[in-house]
Formats: C-alpha cells, structure tokens, sequence
C-alpha cells in the first residue's frame, strides 16, 4: 500500500514544530542507507512557508508546510546519472547516499535538484550529495507509523497514512497538489490552499462614519461568475475565495447612496483596498 500525506493549511497554525522535529530527527544523524547526516544549516527538509497577503489593515499570513513531494513519476530520478534516486513499493522516494555522488561529473550541480518542480532537492556541500525528505523511512521500516514533522504537529494539520485507508482516500479526494500545473503525481497533497481575496473599508465621508450593510459585487470578466457579500459592523468586506489571476469589476451599493463602481481588479495577488469613500445621493 502506498504512503500518501494530506496538509491542511488551515489548522496550520505556523508554530514551526514540524520544521523543528525534521532537524531533530536528522542533524547529526547518520541513518544509512536511507540517508546520511542533514546539515545544521542550509537544509529544509521540512520547511514551512511564510506567505503574506494583502496590505495595510488587510495583511493576513498563511503558512504552507513544504517538503519533497515523493512524486509517483519523479522527475530527479529520471536525471540522475547514477540511479541513485528509486521509488519504493509504498511511493517514498529516496536518494541512495552511497550511488549519489553529486553529480562530480558536472560540476557537483546535482540534476535532480535542477530537476525538482518543488525546489526540495538540497546539495550537501561537505558530503557532495544531493539530499532530501526521507519521509522518515528508517522510522517507518521499524514500527513507527507516521514521520517525525507528523507526529509533531499539534494541529493535526499533518495527515500521514495508507492511500487504501479509508479515511485517508476522503481526505485524498479532496486534496490537491501544491503545484497542480506540474503533473508529477504527487503524494503530498494539500487541502485549503489560499485562494486571493479583495478586501476594503467603505466609509461615508460626509458623516465620517463606516457604511454598515453595503452589498459588494464581484463579476468575473472573463467567466461573469457574480460574487456578493456585505460591509460588517465596522464597514469592513472580504471577498474571498477567487481565483488567481483572474480580473474582477467590483462594485458598491447601498439604498440612499451612490453606485460605485471601482473598474477592474486583477488577483495576481490579494488586494487590500484601503478606505473607500461612498456618496450620498443628492
């Protein structure tokens, strides 16, 4: 049976435990043949990722733990010139420390890592070997049931198990890969991806009070998918859950006031609006 891991990034919470836990667990640890020491420095086998959105009042941050997808058609292993990459039976991926020489024969510029969609190949510099995320195989070879980075998780943001559980195939249904452009077939999978919002306070400059109760309108101007919601209590809208890169005509209105339009917004990343004045009707 294969091994497959669902990430949830919205129970993640950025606590950097499973980060922590993979430099725990491999720093300093010689745990051939599945892998040799990882660097102090310079190495996430494990890393969780910092991604800010928006501006101003708006800004939020998402945390997106990323990892070597086990790929069930790696590209690395199809580049290695000494075979040293394999796929095992149950889908983990992992390079041979004893056949990688790091690619000597180009300079020590391992093809893999040049290879890898998901830029989680790393060069060992003292060892000259290309290393990466094991999944913990020594681990799971000898009675564990989930990785280090897994067990660590305090969230349960960190799903790992069998591909036939039951439960996992739910999750893995749902999910999707971080990069589902690049079709590799990943392992790693992702649930609640962030999706860009356009966001804004609508203020009525007259009375320089918030506008409570506005409906906002998004038009897809490519698909005319509508999308509606309304100021809260503080004049504050989210519109969530877009699309990337996609262009939006925005409009504002409320009874007794002017309709806004605010023309076309494109999401190649979150928009944070600012203060939006709304007039009054003469």
């Amino acid at each position: 049976m294969g091994k497959v891991m669902v990430i949830d990034i919205s129970r993640c919470v950025g606590c950097y435990l499973c980060q922590l836990a993979c430099k725990d667990e491999h720093v300093g640890n010689d745990w051939s043949p599945y892998a040799k020491p990882q660097p102090e420095t310079g190495h996430f086998w494990m890393k969780l990722e910092e991604m800010e959105r928006g501006n101003g009042p708006f800004t939020r941050v998402t945390y997106i733990p990323t990892m070597c997808a086990h790929c069930d058609d790696p590209p690395c292993a199809r580049v290695c010139p000494t075979g040293a990459i394999k796929k095992r039976d149950d889908g983990i991926v992992l390079i041979d420390p004893e056949k990688c020489d790091g690619c000597a024969s180009h300079g020590y510029k391992p093809l893999c890592a040049e290879a890898c969609p998901y830029g989680a190949i790393y060069f060992n510099e003292e060892l000259k070997i290309a290393q990466k995320c094991t999944m913990c195989a020594h681990l799971l070879d000898n009675g564990w049931e989930q990785p280090r980075c897994v067990d660590a998780c305090p969230t349960g943001a960190l799903v790992f198990g069998d591909e036939d559980d039951p439960k996992m195939k739910e999750l893995v249904e749902k999910a999707q890969p971080l990069h589902p452009e690049v079709d590799v077939k990943s392992r790693v999978l992702y649930l609640n991806l962030p999706k860009p919002y356009i966001a804004g306070t609508v203020v009525d400059p007259s009375i320089r009070e918030v506008v409570e109760g506005a409906k906002v309108t998004t038009m897809d101007v490519v698909t005319g998918e509508r999308r509606e919601t309304t100021t809260d209590e503080f004049g504050d809208f989210w519109l969530r859950s877009l699309e990337w890169n996609h262009k939006y005509l925005v409009k504002i209105e409320k009874e007794g006031y002017e309709i806004l339009n605010l023309g076309v917004i494109s999401t190649e990343k979150d928009v944070g609006l600012g203060t939006i004045n709304l007039y009054r009707k003469a």
